[in-house]
C-alpha cells in the first residue's frame, strides 16, 4: 500500500531523514516508534504530501506520489489525524463533522461519529474546544470513520490524556482495524502501540535502526537497545 523507498527529508538546509525505508502494507497496523526529534512527524508529513523528499520515492498502490499535492494524496484514501486533536475548538461538534464529511451525508456522518463515541451525538451544539482532551481526540478521530480512508496515519493520538481516554482512544483504533482499515502509528506510549500493531519500525536519529514484528519485541528493548534510554 505505502512505500517510502529511500527517503531523505529535511527543512532549509537541515536533513532530518535520511535514507528511510517503509512499508504499510494492505489492512497492516505499523508502528512508528522513536525519541522527540526522530523524525517521526516529518516522516508522516511526507506521507501526506506535505512535505517533498529530497530523495528517494513515495508510493501509494502501486503509483508513484513523490511530488504530487496534499490533494493527491487524500483522494487516495490517506488520511492525516495530527498531533493536536485536529479539530476547530470555536465551532460546535456539529459544525466539525461537517467540516469533516466534506459533502457527504451529514446524519450518517453523525451517525458514524456517536457510534464510535456516544457522547458526541449528545454534545452536537457544544463548541468542541470545550470537550474534555479525550473527547476532543474522538472528535477527530471521527473522521477516519466518515471518510472512510484506506490508510489513516496517527501522530500521537494519546499526547496529554488520562489513562482511561488512552484506552477509549485504543478501543476506536481497534475498530478501525477490524474494518481493513490500515495505520500508521506514531505512539509516545510504546506498549500501547505494540499491541495494537503488526510491525515495528524505530526511527533514532532520522534513520530506521529497527524493523520486526511488533510481538517480537518489548517496549523496554525499543527504549533501552534502539534509543538509548530508560523506559
Amino acid at each position: 500500500m505505502l512505500t517510502l523507498r529511500s527517503v531523505t527529508a529535511g527543512y532549509g538546509g537541515a536533513t532530518v531523514l535520511r535514507d528511510v525505508d517503509l512499508t504499510v502494507a494492505d489492512g497492516e497496523v505499523v508502528a512508528l516508534l522513536g525519541a522527540n526529534g526522530a523524525g517521526k512527524t516529518t516522516l508522516l508529513r511526507l506521507a501526506t504530501g506535505l512535505l517533498k523528499p529530497q530523495g528517494g520515492r513515495i508510493e501509494f498502490a502501486g503509483r508513484d506520489l513523490t511530488n504530487s499535492p496534499p490533494q493527491t494524496f487524500a483522494r487516495q484514501g490517506i488520511c492525516l489525524l495530527p498531533e493536536g486533536r485536529g479539530i476547530f475548538p470555536s465551532l460546535t461538534v456539529r459544525e466539525n463533522l461537517v467540516v469533516q464529511a466534506r459533502g457527504r451525508n451529514l446524519d450518517a456522518s453523525i451517525t458514524a461519529a456517536a457510534e464510535l463515541y456516544p457522547v458526541l451525538g449528545t454534545r452536537l451544539r457544544q463548541a468542541a474546544g470545550s470537550l474534555s482532551g479525550g473527547e476532543q481526540q474522538m472528535l477527530a478521530l471521527a473522521r477516519a470513520y466518515i471518510t472512510q480512508p484506506a490508510l489513516v496515519l496517527i501522530d500521537e493520538a494519546s499526547l496529554g490524556l488520562a489513562p482511561l481516554a488512552v484506552d477509549a482512544i485504543y478501543a476506536a483504533l481497534g475498530r478501525l482495524v477490524e474494518r481493513g482499515v490500515s495505520l500508521l502509528v506514531v505512539e509516545q506510549y510504546a506498549q500501547k502501540a505494540l499491541a495494537i500493531a503488526d510491525t515495528v519500525y524505530v526511527l533514532n536519529q532520522g534513520r530506521i535502526t529497527h524493523t520486526g514484528a511488533a510481538d517480537g519485541i518489548s517496549a523496554e528493548e525499543i527504549y533501552g537497545k534502539y534509543l538509548g534510554i530508560g523506559a
